[in-house]
């Protein structure tokens, strides 16, 4: 289970990559393109549409940390018999503790991993089935707020994901351009950051060295997350790859607010060269650093499944 973790963490942290890296082009364009800021969904002080999505770029890289962080800190069972004690070992090599621990270590380098827990009851400790679908819920969390913000813009016709030639907006309304695939991620999401429940009651039930009930659910839960967290990643690139902001509607917006907040020339002057200088300096220095580990893998395009 624990190589399967390791592997499937490998598998997401690119696509995860791949996201922020789309998302931090659509910013670095957009950096000094005004528009209305909402606070409480209420109409606030003027923002960049590249500045917005940094908030959303920000919180995905703390995911792509906190997957890295947690992959690296995987450490394998090792050699350590039935009951965690290695008994059955010491027995085999006459009480010699030091090939056993050299078989320990042999076994762990084999499989891969750095270290091996020290300490372990009949498997290894169930926490670390939370702290990884802790990490991949908080993803989904991530990926909820972009996919909201976007689902809103769209009502408000200043920002829209991809629509495909053949799309049909609706079977019934077909003029309409519904965010499905925005939709699709909040839904996916949802289910993804409930999943974190599961590993959290079976590490907490589990009695002295371990019991069998903590198998049949761990078969579904751990699998389906990865499989979430992944259709999840695979649709955001899709999306990102393809957002479209329409200026007109967003300047014709931010000009029936403007009365309400400051002069015009003043604001749109103040916040185009802000917009734009925390969008690079963000990009520039914690951003770009993160992603350079993943750029052998940048071009690769969206798997999307509709």
């Amino acid at each position: 289970d624990l190589i399967i973790l390791r592997n499937a963490l490998d598998l997401l942290l690119p696509k995860l990559a791949r996201v922020i890296s789309r998302l931090a082009d659509f910013a670095k364009e957009r950096a000094s393109l005004p528009t209305l800021g909402f606070t409480h969904f209420q109409p606030a002080q003027l923002t960049t549409v590249g500045k917005r999505c940094c908030l959303w770029i920000q919180d995905l890289c703390m995911d792509l940390q906190n997957l890295k962080r947690v992959r690296d800190d995987l450490r394998f069972r090792g050699v350590k018999g039935t009951t965690g004690t290695q008994a059955s070992f010491l027995q085999l090599f006459e009480g010699d503790d030091h090939k056993v621990e050299q078989l320990d270590k042999m076994v762990t380098d084999k499989a891969g991993f750095k270290r091996a827990f020290i300490i372990t009851g009949q498997t290894y400790t169930r926490k670390v089935d939370i702290e990884v679908l802790s990490v991949l819920a908080s993803l989904g969390a991530s990926v909820h707020k972009i996919c909201t913000d976007i689902r809103l813009l769209a009502n408000l016709k200043e920002m829209e994901e991809p629509f495909e030639k053949q799309q049909i907006g609706s079977s019934a309304m077909p003029y309409k351009r519904n965010p499905m695939r925005s939709e699709r991620c909040c839904s996916l999401a949802r289910h993804l950051m409930t999943l974190v429940m599961d590993p959290l009651q079976t590490a907490s039930v589990q009695w002295f060295e371990r019991t069998l009930d903590d198998s049949a659910n761990r078969r579904i839960c751990l699998a389906e997350a990865f499989l979430t967290a992944d259709t999840i990643l695979n649709t955001l690139q899709n999306i990102s790859e393809g957002l479209v902001v329409y200026p007109k509607v967003i300047e014709r917006r931010i000009r029936q607010e403007l009365p309400f907040m400051a002069t015009e020339n003043i604001i749109m002057a103040m916040v185009k060269a802000g917009g734009s200088r925390q969008v690079q300096r963000f990009l520039e220095e914690e951003v770009y650093p993160l992603l350079k580990p993943y750029e052998s893998v940048m071009k690769v395009k969206a798997e999307l499944c509709l």
